[in-house]
């Protein structure tokens, strides 16, 4: 009788050991074998026939990416959620994860996702946030990595460079496969009735809000608003100013004048708004698409009221002046100068839009919709614009037919569309 209990517990050993394994076992391939067979196959049957691989340059970057530590705050999957389908845009597939390993996606968003992240700033600003974050923006809680430097965010060393090579990578390689990358991917997918997969590919690819587009139209009520708050709220105007120092005055300086801290390393250089007088059209498009070929990023996160309230601030840095009746000599000179000499860039009706400019890394100012100021102009033709393809001209120019073709120019601006200059 006495040995019945002891069999009994050693049953009950043997079973829970046994069960133990079974459930390890199941555990391991529920959890680890089977998904990994899964996302092998869809990123077999999705995977573009040869999709872009990583340069030297972006493989050390990607080590630099997690030995900083990077990955603690900022993820790398747009998860199939409509917040960040809505910012970041179609949600990640397991193909484009393919090179990471270890993976590098992220838990935490204490930053934003950098899923898409490729083409979204230019290379001078990524070195600037690296160098000093606060420099560009100014609520920033990323920690400097100024080691990656020397001395300077315009110095940097080569480690510097192998991580923006590398954050220029994510969201790339989708991107590039295109149009017939997505047809592939959605027929590998095999997935016509599944709602949330489908989710993948009904988004814009990369609808990040502070990407640029040269040429994307505004949303039709967007002008209005601006026109609307110029005529100023008071509390629109308190509104305005304190965006426009959260967000604006870190590159365009407290006082409007091009000289944040920030500013000194970007290329072109933050205009001083003292200096411009800008149209509501110039404002929306600016804020809305950012300015191609400089550091200016698109601001798509940011309600249109709360746009024009910062439009509204821009406007009222200008110091304008009334232009005074000018001889008809100096028009004329004026014109003839720039039929000569600015008509390829900038339009024969000094819109931006000359023959040549569709081959500019940088759109050639549209002079109808904002106007510098004398002395800005000037100086734009004497020494050029750094970092635009705005080249000196006093090789080829006298200083008569440069003061001359610099009224000629403010002459375009017009403040409303049908205005006139």
């Amino acid at each position: 009788m006495s040995a019945a209990p002891g069999r009994a517990v050693r049953m009950a050993y043997l079973v829970a050991s046994v069960g133990g394994v079974l459930f390890f076992v199941m555990s391991v391939t529920l959890l680890g074998i089977w998904p990994k067979r899964v996302l092998e196959a869809q990123t077999r049957a999705m995977s573009p026939e040869r999709a872009l691989g990583m340069s030297e340059s972006a493989r050390r970057g990607r080590v630099i990416y997690s030995r900083e530590g990077c990955a603690y705050c900022h993820t790398q999957q747009v998860r199939y959620l409509n917040a960040d389908m809505s910012r970041f845009g179609a949600p990640t597939l397991a193909w484009e994860g393919r090179l990471d390993y270890p993976h590098l996606w992220g838990t935490r968003r204490i930053g934003p996702d950098l899923a898409r992240t490729a083409g979204t700033r230019s290379e001078d600003w990524h070195f600037t946030h690296l160098y000093s974050p606060r420099a560009v923006v100014a609520m920033s809680v990323m920690p400097a990595y100024s080691s990656l430097f020397d001395g300077a965010a315009d110095r940097p060393r080569q480690d510097a460079r192998d991580l923006v090579a590398y954050l220029e990578t994510l969201g790339r390689a989708r991107e590039i496969a295109g149009p017939e990358g997505e047809a592939h991917a959605r027929e590998g997918c095999n997935c016509p009735a599944d709602e949330m997969a489908q989710m993948a590919f009904h988004e814009p690819l990369n609808a990040h809000p502070a990407r640029v587009r040269r040429d994307g139209l505004l949303p039709v009520d967007l002008v209005p608003t601006f026109r609307a708050a110029g005529a100023g709220a008071t509390d629109t105007r308190a509104r305005g100013r304190q965006l426009f120092a959260d967000h604006c005055a870190s590159c365009h300086g407290e006082g409007g004048h091009g000289d944040g801290p920030g500013a000194a390393t970007l290329r072109p250089r933050p205009p001083s708004f003292v200096e411009h007088e800008y149209s509501d059209a110039r404002l929306a498009g600016a804020l809305w698409n950012g300015v191609a070929g400089s550091a200016m990023p698109a601001w798509r996160d940011h309600a249109p009221a709360d746009l024009a309230a910062m439009a509204t601030v821009v406007k009222g840095f200008s110091d304008a002046q009334q232009i005074p009746p000018l001889p008809e000599n100096l028009l004329d000179t004026g014109a003839r100068v720039y039929t000569s000499n600015c008509v390829q860039c900038h339009g024969p009706q000094g819109d931006g839009k000359g023959s040549a400019a569709a081959e500019l890394t940088m759109a050639p100012t549209n002079f109808r919709e904002q106007r510098p100021s004398l002395d800005r102009s000037l100086r734009a033709l004497r020494d050029g614009v750094d970092g635009t393809p705005m080249a000196p001209w006093t090789s080829r120019l006298d200083t008569a037919e440069m003061l001359a073709v610099a009224h000629y120019v403010r002459g375009f601006f017009e403040a409303a569309p049908g205005g006139g200059p």
